[in-house]
């Protein structure tokens, strides 16, 4: 909807930046306990200032801080509470019922299984430190501009975390920890709120696997220990109410949800595929402001779903492919932003990149060059649409 904050069609980003070679190495150096938290912080807040230049000077209306901090998008948590530790994909494969169909699905799905890591839930959840608060305040404080912050979904870090003969001593079920997730969130939310974030997004990208892989193939490299359901129904039921108890009744902020189908690989043919129309029924009954959704992709199926909209829901609209070393042109977005406001209008349209560009500090799926052309070109088409539009 109309907001003074920001122009009609704003561009903004998912979130995540690709991370100097120097970061990443500080990074596996703190990882490893060779590097001081207050040094890699130095490097940190130094990076994060590039990831705030480089999307202004592209003409980015809402920035975020390119998730700079972060190993990747959810793992970032272990150094927030206490009870997790981090595992890479080749120590969780001890735990993994069939370890042979593992690796395999790691090596056909392109994911290697030293370089990912997933935060795995070993004792009881406390609270060391905000997850995003003190990101978010470094990000405000440098930039005048409207901002994103970024957090994992209560369903995402639930699912991920919850790992059967390593977090059932803890937790006994899933839906145990659950409670404690929904609760560390809501209190996250409420702080970020209170110190004036302009939009606050949840990820949620593996709702798209529980309604395409089906039950036999839920174990993927992402959450690896689900105890999973017997019906895609019965998870995304699961997940729409977590989101709903973390948001409920908390305005301020715009909330927005954002849902894609893997950001790990540049091989599209090792990625999920299929439309949004099974999930958006569960979709509409989150309590969110707007769907931050990937269409840059044909994977993604068409833009059509779009009439299903309620007037009261915003979309972000996935208008170029951040794992693509092809550059989208500004021609080639707008007419993909021009459809999406046939269909929404307007103010109800947002433009943002498919997903991040760095999701895996591990696994870049973009280079700094490609990132800031592409989103050279979002801002270029925004405004020839904006000026075609009398605005």
């Amino acid at each position: 909807m109309a907001d003074a904050r920001w122009p009609i069609l704003p561009v903004t980003v998912v979130g995540s930046w690709p991370r100097p070679r120097w970061l990443s190495d500080a990074l596996k150096a703190r990882q490893a306990g060779t590097l001081s938290h207050k040094e890699f912080t130095r490097l940190a807040d130094e990076a994060t200032l590039l990831a705030i230049k480089y999307q202004e000077d592209a003409g980015v209306d809402i920035i975020s801080d390119g998730e700079q901090r972060r190993d990747n998008f959810y793992s970032f948590v272990i150094e927030k509470l206490e009870g997790v530790t981090l595992m890479s994909l080749m120590e969780l494969l001890e735990f993994v019922e069939d370890k042979a169909a593992f690796e395999h699905l790691l090596g056909a799905l392109d994911v290697p299984a030293f370089a990912i890591k997933n935060p795995t839930v070993t004792g009881k959840l406390s609270q060391r430190a905000p997850l995003v608060l003190e990101d978010y305040q470094f990000l405000q404080a440098h930039t005048r501009r409207p901002v994103k912050v970024t957090l994992p979904g209560p369903y995402l870090l639930s699912r991920s975390m919850w790992v059967r003969d390593v977090s059932d001593t803890p937790y006994p079920r899933l839906t145990d920890l659950a409670e404690d997730v929904i609760g560390l969130l809501r209190r996250e939310l409420l702080a970020l709120r209170d110190a004036g974030a302009d939009v606050v997004q949840f990820d949620e990208p593996v709702l798209t696997e529980v309604v395409f892989a089906g039950k036999a193939a839920t174990r993927t490299f992402m959450c690896a220990a689900l105890a999973a359901r017997e019906s895609p129904e019965a998870e995304l039921a699961f997940a729409v109410e977590a989101l709903n108890r973390v948001v409920d009744g908390i305005e301020g902020p715009r909330l927005a949800i954002h849902i894609c189908r893997g950001n790990w690989s540049q091989r599209e043919d090792v990625l999920l595929a299929g439309t949004y129309d099974p999930l958006l029924p569960h979709l509409f009954q989150m309590k969110v402001d707007q769907y931050v959704l990937e269409f840059a992709t044909p994977r993604a199926g068409g833009l059509a779903c779009l009439a299903r909209f309620p007037p009261d829901k915003e979309l972000g609209l996935g208008a170029c492919n951040p794992r693509s070393e092809a550059h989208e042109t500004a021609e080639e977005i707008a007419g993909r932003i021009q459809e999406a406001v046939r269909h929404l209008g307007p103010e109800r349209v947002f433009v943002n990149p498919d997903c991040g560009f760095g999701t895996f500090a591990e696994r870049p799926v973009s280079t700094t060059e490609g990132a800031y052309g592409k989103l050279q070109a979002l801002a270029t088409a925004a405004h020839a649409v904006r000026a075609s539009l009398g605005r």
